[in-house]
Formats: structure tokens, C-alpha cells, sequence
């Protein structure tokens, strides 16, 4: 996630970016992130001590109890949105308050139990770090800031319904209604096809809004024909299901390096 706040950061402009909003900046988004995780943990407390994946946090397993984890998402959460405050501007303290509140509450709250969808409509705030680093720069959402926010929206479903398709009977067993226990493996591979086809066409729009060169959209559609065809062999062995999920990770860093990359090649061509 820090990684993309940087890059989000870094692509807006080709000068330097003075110092106290590079530190301060991704610092103050890294504490409100904290803070929504630690509230996620303590509203999935229940959940998170039948699942296998997470039995292992500090709230199921009795290292701490409620009252300090809310302690510290308090703190972290104040601390955060203080640095963005006072380092960055109002548009991006405004928009990282709104992706604590679209996780923690908006999406931990209430859409991870009410809809087999929660993870499209709930991405929204698990998208948002680009935009935030780009906005702390730049002071304004431009088209390029836009883009970076539509291509981890569309990642992240094939991205988290690969692990749900892993861990689906944890899932039935907490009574969390996430595709792969609604609807089935099958059609979850077939979504998880179709989202990364859609994915690999929204990760070229940098090329065309100008905002990269040819090195990064040769290697946007390289990197996405290799996750298409694990979505596709997905569909045929469900056992694959880990494997892609952990390709779409390196596939982010990867497509977000290129980015980083290619601006700073288009900076050197220009000089």
C-alpha cells in the first residue's frame, strides 16, 4: 500500500517535492490506514477467531482486548489526519478521512455482511493510496491521480476472490457471505476472468491520457496476458486459486514500479 502512496506521490511532477510533505505525507496516511485496520479487527473479532487465516491476531488470541485496540485506532487515527493536516492540504486529509470511514465502517461494518459484492463496492477505500499521494502533492485530483485509483478498484476483486476461493470454507464456517460460498468456485473464476481482462484494458489508460510512454504499456500488457492466463487456468483447477493470488500482488508492485519507471525515463528523454 505505501509503495503506491509513493508512486502516487512521485508522478504528478518531475520536481522536487519538498521534503516535509515526501515524510510527512505517507506517514500520516500510514497511521489513519493503521487506525482502520486495528477498527477492523476489533468489529471482525468474532469472525476472525473461527477463520484459520486470521485466529492468529492479537484480539482472537487474547493478546489484547477491546478497549486498547480502540486506544490505538484513536491515536493513530488523530496522529494521522493531525501530519496530513498541517504537512499535506484539506483535499487529501478530507479524502484519506472518507477511505478510513468507507473500511472501518462503511465496508467493515456493514457491506462485508450484507452483500456477496462487498469487495467491488468496498474496494473503493482499498483504492484510494495513489490518489491520496497524488493529491498530497498536487493539491487536486487530476486525470492521472483518477486512473491510479480505477486500476487498483478493478484489481482488487480478482485480487481478493483468488484468496476467498482458497479460504471459502472459512468463510461459510464465519457466515460471511463472500462469492465463492453465494455463488460457487465456478462462476467466482469466471468473474475473477472477466475483472482481469477489464483490469489489463484500464491499465493502458495511462498510455493514452499521456501520462506514460511505450516501456510502461509493453510491459502493462505483458504483465497482464501472465495474469489472465492465471485467471484462465483458474477456471480449470481451482487448486491455482493461491498461486494467483499471490501473482496479483507481485502484478501491482510490478504494473506501479513500471509507472515509477517510465516517469522518470520520460524526465530523463525530456532533459
Amino acid at each position: 500500500m505505501m509503495f503506491t502512496v509513493v508512486v502516487g506521490m512521485l508522478l504528478p511532477t518531475t520536481e522536487a517535492i519538498p521534503w516535509r510533505v515526501m515524510v510527512f505525507g505517507p506517514l500520516g496516511i500510514a497511521l489513519v490506514a493503521g487506525a482502520a485496520a486495528a477498527i477492523n479487527h476489533l468489529v471482525d473479532q468474532r469472525i476472525d477467531a473461527i477463520m484459520a487465516r486470521t485466529r492468529g491476531r492479537p484480539l482472537p488470541r487474547g493478546a489484547l482486548d477491546g478497549a486498547r485496540v480502540f486506544a490505538f485506532a484513536t491515536v493513530m487515527g488523530f496522529a494521522g489526519m493531525a501530519l496530513l493536516t498541517v504537512f499535506t492540504n484539506p483535499l487529501c486529509a478530507m479524502l484519506t478521512f472518507a477511505s478510513l470511514v468507507g473500511y472501518a465502517v462503511v465496508y467493515s461494518m456493514f457491506l462485508k455482511h450484507a452483500t456477496p459484492h462487498n469487495i467491488v463496492i468496498g474496494g473503493a477505500a482499498g483504492a484510494a493510496p495513489p490518489l491520496l499521494g497524488w493529491v498530497a502533492v498536487s493539491g487536486q485530483m487530476d486525470p492521472g491521480a483518477l486512473v491510479l485509483f480505477l486500476i487498483i478498484f478493478i484489481w482488487t476483486p480478482p485480487h481478493f476472490w483468488a484468496l476467498a476461493i482458497h479460504r471459502r470454507d472459512d468463510y461459510a464456517r464465519a457466515e460471511v457471505p463472500m462469492l465463492p460460498v453465494t455463488h460457487g468456485v465456478a462462476f467466482t473464476c469466471g468473474r475473477i476472468l472477466w475483472y482481469t481482462v477489464g483490469l489489463v484494458m484500464v491499465t493502458v489508460l495511462p498510455f493514452f491520457i499521456g501520462m506514460s510512454s511505450w516501456p510502461y504499456f509493453i510491459g502493462a500488457l505483458i504483465l497482464g496476458a501472465r495474469f489472465i492466463w492465471f485467471a484462465w487456468r483458474l477456471r480449470s483447477d481451482s487448486k491455482l486459486a493461491m498461486p494467483t493470488f499471490r501473482f496479483s500482488i507481485v502484478y501491482l508492485f510490478a504494473l506501479f514500479a513500471l509507472l515509477l519507471g517510465d516517469h522518470y525515463l520520460q524526465g530523463m528523454v525530456s532533459v
